[in-house]
């Protein structure tokens, strides 16, 4: 499902995450992340309040939108998410948080996104292909 061009270009780019409840759409960019040994994706907790009451509210329905500004290689990952308020992973974000902010914000949890479905969206004769 994640070959290694997904998981080069999680790891270089930002991501984008989308969510939906009562018909309201969310979409949020994230600095915070990274791809687990396992493949799952994690993201740390800074400013995702409406993020995590949609999920709260659709059973943790997720998309994330990745992409190259400078090649248009791209793909859209869909799947489930759990949150976390403590252990390792939520301990690395928060490091990392306050390392960046100096302490003027933290970590306050991480979501931790099972991929279930990932889609093409680079230009061309794969779009749309699930890999």
């Amino acid at each position: 499902m994640m070959n290694q061009a997904v998981l080069d270009l999680l790891k270089a780019s930002m991501w984008d995450l989308a969510t939906c409840a009562n018909g309201e759409p969310n979409v949020v960019p994230v600095a915070f992340k990274d791809v687990s040994e396992d493949g799952k994706l994690l993201v740390g907790d800074v400013f995702l309040e409406t993020t995590l009451r949609n999920l709260q509210a659709n059973g943790g329905k997720i998309a994330i939108s990745i992409y190259s500004a400078a090649t248009l290689e791209g793909y859209q990952i869909k799947g489930t998410a759990e949150y976390l308020t403590s252990g390792p992973v939520v301990d690395a974000f928060k490091a990392a948080v306050e390392a960046m902010f100096q302490g003027a914000a933290t970590a306050k949890g991480a979501l931790v996104i099972t991929p279930e479905q990932v889609i093409v969206t680079t230009p061309g004769a794969e779009n749309k292909k699930v890999l």
